[in-house]
């Protein structure tokens, strides 16, 4: 007998009860990555208040919210909560230590109930430029939290395993040369033991796999067992033509304890890359089996084994069980037989939005660089078991977003600003609402309602169901990229400059 099976089937029940818990854990909650939160009381009448010419908001015009923490000049990372802290990424356009200035990398993290600065991680720029560290973005990946050990992948391509705590319970690990990293070439930036993060322990990608990352690394960690699994962003260069590492990985996994590498994948999804390996893993147990799913930088999306098998090479790599091509045939070849080409509105596109796991069922849709304007889209439901399409809905743009699935409903934004809502069981659309804004995050369904931000920085709260709902919108002053978030009770909301925390 297999003494894992017991765990096995308990696992999706573990996952579920250490969500009810009330953190977010990670980015879409839990390994499903369905942005659905069980959370029954959430405060949706607020005010975020007016802000000075020093950007600081006076909490006393404020209504029902609890605190508000200034951010960089722009936050693409998406907020995660555990432990008594709250994560996220953001740039250094607002230092936080006054012997840190210029373009960096930052990671915050501040107290679950006063908003105040524990922490930061600090990350020098590659020096690449746009192609492959664009300048003021910062950290687009989602902190994953595991008890005392934070997950991280940086703006340099790594992947950096962190102490919860900072270094306030001393400098731990096998990394220790926190001193050297922080600094960038030609500065004198000095450790603050107050201030700084504790790293124990960093994978380089780039150095380890030659990983080429396109633009920005942009992955969300995920946490099996002593499994952390993360995309590595491998991808195109500048021209959009050419793929300087196509025999790198699309994503790896290591061991969580030591950062050693335990395999890859063995897609290929790298020699075909569209653009680059933006799009995080999932995980579940579907008919009994551990499945990993990953949205391909290729466009087709794939499912997986959790055990690596050893090729003739000596590589450990994870072989898919099946793929499916998330495009129509004609967004790739059109009726003349020619090649679509890429980043035109007939064009294929790939998936950037992570694959949601709901009742053994995978949701996934795919899109492009927002950069690249709009285009076709195609929403997909897939068996997770066998990768056989379920249905298709193809009267979607393309997007950047993650689904929500809820009571058998789905709820997919795309980039254009349009929200559909359609039965998970049939792709029946039921309706859509026109925010009239560009939409870069996700909906959250949560308590009677979908959230959602937009770029006009309005956070739109819609009745949740088959019926076309009634719309609120709440301005936030500023563009709301990332994806709005709830934890034991708390609201967060982030735009590109602050992250509110809404509650009583």
């Amino acid at each position: 007998m297999n003494i894992l099976k017991p765990f096995l089937y308990l696992l999706p029940l573990y996952l579920i009860l250490n969500m009810q818990a009330g953190d977010w854990p990670v980015w879409g909650g839990d390994a499903s990555r369905n942005m659905v939160s069980p959370e029954k009381k959430v405060l949706f009448d607020f005010d975020p208040g007016d802000m000075g010419e020093d950007e600081k908001v006076d909490l006393k015009t404020t209504k029902n919210v609890k605190w508000v923490a200034k951010l960089g000049s722009q936050a693409y990372g998406n907020v995660t909560i555990a432990n008594g802290c709250v994560f996220v990424g953001t740039n250094n356009e607002s230092p936080r230590d006054s012997g840190k200035k210029g373009d960096r990398g930052i990671v915050l993290c501040l107290d679950e109930k006063t908003g105040k600065l524990k922490w930061q991680l600090v990350i020098p720029k590659l020096g690449a430029g746009k192609v492959s560290d664009w300048e003021y973005i910062g950290v687009c990946s989602s902190p994953a939290i595991d008890g005392d050990k934070v997950y991280v992948v940086t703006n340099r391509c790594e992947v950096v395993c962190l102490d919860i705590n900072g270094l306030a319970d001393g400098n731990n690990g096998p990394f220790t040369n926190e001193a050297d990293y922080i600094k960038p070439k030609g500065m004198q930036d000095s450790l603050n033991e107050e201030l700084d993060a504790d790293i124990l322990w960093m994978y380089d990608m780039r150095d380890e796999l030659g990983v080429f990352p396109h633009n920005v690394t942009s992955s969300s960690a995920l946490i099996v067992g002593d499994r952390v699994y993360v995309a590595t962003s491998n991808g195109v260069d500048w021209s959009h033509t050419n793929i300087p590492s196509p025999l790198s990985p699309s994503w790896v996994a290591l061991d969580k304890n030591t950062g050693e590498l335990i395999g890859e994948d063995g897609s290929g999804a790298s020699a075909s890359a569209l653009h680059a390996a933006w799009s995080s893993l999932t995980y579940g147990v579907i008919g009994g089996e551990e499945t990993l799913i990953w949205g391909g930088t290729d466009g087709f999306c794939y499912g997986y084994s959790t055990q690596p098998e050893r090729d003739e090479d000596g590589y450990d790599l994870y072989n898919p069980k099946w793929k499916v091509d998330c495009n129509e045939p004609h967004y790739r070849i059109d009726k003349n037989g020619k090649k679509v080409p890429y980043a035109t509105p007939p064009g294929a596109s790939e998936l950037i939005g992570t694959p949601v796991l709901y009742k053994g069922k995978v949701y996934c849709a795919i899109g492009q660089d927002p950069e690249h304007g709009d285009g076709v889209g195609r929403l997909s439901c897939i068996d997770g078991k066998t990768g056989n399409v379920l249905w298709k809905y193809t009267d979607v743009g393309r997007t950047i977003s993650t689904v929500s699935v809820l009571d058998d409903l789905v709820y997919i934004a795309e980039y254009a600003g349009i929200i559909h809502c359609l039965d998970a069981n049939t792709g029946k659309l039921y309706w859509t609402h026109d925010s009239f804004s560009r939409i870069w995050g996700s909906t959250l369904a949560v308590a009677g309602k979908v959230l959602l931000g937009n770029e006009d920085g309005d956070l739109l709260i819609l009745d949740h169901g088959k019926k076309e709902p009634e719309v609120k919108t709440v301005n936030l002053g500023a563009p709301v990229y990332s994806s709005p978030v709830v934890a034991n009770g708390t609201l967060y909301v982030a735009t590109q400059t602050h992250l509110y925390a809404i509650g009583e």
